[in-house]
């Protein structure tokens, strides 16, 4: 992108990159009580007994918090600005976090799930505050770029969510439930006692670094970039809906966060139906360096984007991903492992350039906008606990990978109509 006198325009201005280094730390923090989602999933199958289609309910709560709190997001931000709605999701996360630790003396199901929502309910804050922010932050010719940018700290916490958790949480001895139900009362209690323990030190670690990181955006002073009036919340409400290209990225989200949600959750059971031989703890890691590509692809995908068109990139993609879906299912062992861990690679750029594409041309309701489209992660609420239950009926979950390749066409869909010359914003 050339300005007037025919220089590149850079990604992030100098004037704004420290506000930029601050807030892009927000993807890492979210990232991190994201992928840690996946290893809960797992652990708690045998530290609380419970199924696969019970333990999904974990993404339930996570992102059905971020569907209840992305409009009051929005509306908090439009009114006292991006810093508050920052402040108050860290404010929260760090709340959800601590509270894991009274909820694992308890082993109560349900305290963690309340604990699991509250966190999604702080995170949706931070998303619906810091998307629109880096996106606007700068040239808009630029946003997308700048978004794939920031994102890829968000593959540094993804990456370090299920190493964490296979150091700290999961057990090296890899208990099954029929193999639970064989020990005496008092052994398989102590089992599950210890396990449930095993999530307090993580967790607390991280309240307490979340409100180091609230302290810290407290006391910098951000940029005010321009936000709409808080005059006519309700007519401005509809009117952003108005925007077809908004429409469809509202829809190509909810189904890219659902197959995304869905694919991570499940590839530690993935790949113990089809090598069985694996210990969950290496393949804890073996996710962990999958989602390490994200890295790779956001940081390419940022410069990519600057010499191609977004909506064109995220199309190759998508045809990428909908083919390596296909083979996950279709074949076996190492080949069918990892067709599904290079998904993660090509997922890369997939909601930063769906989400600058919808804000694009929103005008002065960016934030509104940011917030149905944060309200379409909810996705990852309905699309995985589906794919558990699947998976109980088919007594597997290699076959339920096929339920992300259908997610992926749509995200291809919206690619084609955004990259359509015709099209109306």
């Amino acid at each position: 992108m050339q300005d007037s006198v025919g220089q590149r325009t850079p990604v992030v201005e100098r004037r704004y990159l420290w506000p930029f280094c601050l807030v892009t730390t927000l993807f890492l923090s979210w990232a991190l009580a994201a992928s840690l989602n996946d290893v809960l999933i797992r652990h708690f199958q045998s530290a609380l007994d419970l199924t696969r289609g019970q333990s999904s309910l974990i993404q339930f709560a996570f992102y059905i918090g971020y569907f209840c709190a992305a409009l009051p997001a929005g509306f908090v931000i439009r009114r006292s600005g991006y810093k508050s709605g920052i402040l108050v999701g860290l404010v929260l996360y760090a709340a959800g976090a601590l509270a894991f630790y009274p909820a694992a003396q308890a082993r109560s199901y349900a305290d963690f799930l309340a604990a699991l929502y509250v966190i999604a309910f702080g995170l949706a804050f931070l998303e619906t505050s810091a998307n629109p922010y880096v996106a606007i932050l700068g040239d808009p010719a630029t946003g997308s770029a700048r978004l794939n940018l920031a994102q890829s700290a968000y593959g540094l916490g993804a990456v370090a969510g299920p190493a964490i958790g296979g150091l700290l949480i999961l057990s090296d001895v890899d208990h099954t439930r029929a193999e639970l139900n064989e020990l005496s009362p008092a052994a398989a209690d102590a089992f599950r006692s210890a396990a449930a323990a095993a999530v307090q030190t993580p967790y607390l670690c991280i309240g307490i670094a979340v409100s180091i990181l609230a302290l810290a955006v407290a006391l910098t002073r951000l940029p005010d970039i321009q936000r709409s009036s808080a005059t006519g919340v309700s007519r401005s409400l509809f009117k952003v809906l108005r925007h077809p290209k908004l429409r469809w990225a509202i829809v190509a989200e909810f189904f890219y966060v659902g197959a995304q949600v869905g694919i991570w959750s499940f590839f530690i059971d993935f790949c113990k139906d089809v090598m069985p031989a694996l210990k969950q703890q290496q393949i804890a890691y073996l996710l962990s360096a999958s989602l390490a590509t994200l890295i790779v692809g956001r940081f390419s995908g940022a410069f990519i984007q600057q010499r191609f068109d977004p909506a064109r990139h995220l199309a190759l993609y998508a045809v990428a991903n909908i083919l390596l879906c296909v083979t996950a299912v279709s074949t076996t062992g190492v080949v069918a492992i990892a067709a599904l861990w290079c998904t993660t690679f090509f997922m890369s750029i997939m909601f930063p350039t769906i989400f600058a594409l919808g804000v694009t041309d929103v005008g002065p309701d960016a934030e509104l906008a940011s917030s149905f489209l944060i309200m379409s992660i909810i996705g990852g609420a309905l699309i995985p606990p589906g794919m558990g239950l699947l998976a109980d009926r088919l007594g597997g979950v290699q076959h339920i990978m096929i339920v992300p390749a259908g997610c992926f066409v749509v995200c291809l869909l919206f690619a084609l109509y955004c990259a359509s010359p015709r099209i109306k914003t």
